[in-house]
């Protein structure tokens, strides 16, 4: 990926999670420590290896720790607060006043994937820019794919839509390639499909992978980006998922 791309590029990192599985509800996930940093500093550093021209975090609980963490370690960063936590798709509109309308694409991470490679991450702009997508999502194959999102193609290979767990019907909950929650989306028509998002689900959420059906219905072109480094999407939910990620950290660091 070049600097120039980075120049028409925003990124929004969605940091507003309470995480209480983790085991210390008065921390906000994003903060955990690994290997000495917070999970939100490793993410952040990805986003600024990609010399994007904005970078937004979207913090809600703990909000103010996040903020403090963020503004006075990256001052070119901006925060927006999810005051209620209605869902992924909900938290990225809060940053839609911070982005601005020139700017071609946005790139989504969380907050709590603390492993992405600035490799992969411009494989993935690579992939969206030379396909010449309105949406291209991250994905991977994994031998247990519970808790994540599935990805789901037609019988040509293409993208067809994400489903979340709770809504998987079993012969989707079987599938192995799973949704990331990393996405490159081209900025406008991002916030005009968010606006058509509805929270009909089993969380009653506002899911930001009901974009892709959006945007696929009205024949945008939306792709699936596959990585076969699964251990770089390692979500932290759990304490398990922590201590993995410190695991797979240190192979990697080791691997160098």
């Amino acid at each position: 990926m070049s600097s120039e791309q980075g120049k028409d590029l925003a990124v929004v990192i969605m940091a507003a999670g309470k995480g209480k599985r983790m085991g210390n509800p008065d921390l906000a996930k994003v903060l955990t420590l690994l290997h000495g940093k917070p999970l939100l500093q490793y993410v952040v550093d990805q986003a600024s290896s990609l010399k994007p021209a904005r970078v937004v975090v979207v913090v809600g609980h703990q909000h103010m720790a996040v903020r403090e963490f963020v503004t006075s370690r990256y001052p070119n960063a901006t925060c927006v607060l999810q005051s209620e936590q209605l869902g992924t798709g909900h938290a990225v509109q809060q940053a839609e006043s911070e982005i601005d309308a020139a700017l071609a694409n946005v790139l989504i991470l969380s907050g709590d994937v603390p492993l992405l490679t600035s490799t992969t991450l411009g494989e993935l702009l690579d992939h969206h820019l030379e396909h010449d997508a309105m949406l291209t999502v991250l994905s991977t194959t994994v031998p247990d794919p519970t808790g994540y999102g599935r990805i789901i193609r037609d019988s040509s290979g293409a993208l067809q839509s994400i489903i979340e767990q709770k809504d998987a019907s079993p012969q989707q909950a079987a599938v192995n390639e799973i949704n990331s929650g990393v996405y490159i989306v081209r900025a406008q028509p991002l916030f005009d499909a968010l606006d058509r998002v509805r929270n009909a689900n089993a969380q009653n959420e506002y899911y930001l992978t009901d974009i892709v059906g959006i945007l696929k219905s009205e024949h945008a072109r939306v792709e699936a980006f596959h990585t076969s480094r699964s251990e770089e999407v390692h979500g932290i939910n759990t304490a398990e998922d922590l201590a993995r990620a410190s695991v797979l950290l240190q192979s990697s660091a080791q691997a160098c």
